[in-house]
């Protein structure tokens, strides 16, 4: 086999390889479009649901644990939004920021405190956790 053979041969293996590379690329990609489509849809379902709930023209009663926690992300947007106008406002007064904690590790990472955490069990935000992955 001569040298040009070769190179020739390696050449058809490369581009053969970067072409199904680019097609799979490609495929992955349009999985993930789809995904966030329909994870849309399903926001788009969710958000109509809990409004025909609201409205009482959907029973209720299949679906009382996730009503709760749309509702308690709700109370929890709207408190957000109230510190957000607090903040803002103590910035535009011009009112100085509270003072950092100690130790800024202990404000990432509450669960690592140990005073906080019950020795017993594996911390604070477990139970989130484990629901989180198993919902996924």
């Amino acid at each position: 086999m001569s040298v040009i053979d070769s190179i020739t041969s390696q050449a058809s293996r490369l581009v053969g390889d970067v072409q199904g590379s680019l097609k799979r690329a490609r495929l992955e990609g349009e999985r993930r479009v789809l995904q966030r489509q329909h994870r849309s849809a399903l926001e788009a379902l969710g958000e109509r649901t809990y409004e025909l709930v609201k409205a009482g023209r959907l029973e209720e009663s299949n679906l009382g644990p996730e009503l709760s926690e749309v509702e308690a992300k709700l109370l929890e947007i709207e408190a957000k939004v109230v510190e957000i106008e607090s903040v803002r406002s103590d910035e535009e007064s011009g009112e100085a920021a509270p003072e950092p904690p100690e130790d800024p590790s202990r404000t990432a990472f509450p669960m690592v405190d140990s005073k906080d955490s019950p020795s017993d069990g594996p911390g604070p935000g477990w139970d989130a956790a484990e629901r989180f992955f198993k919902s996924s």
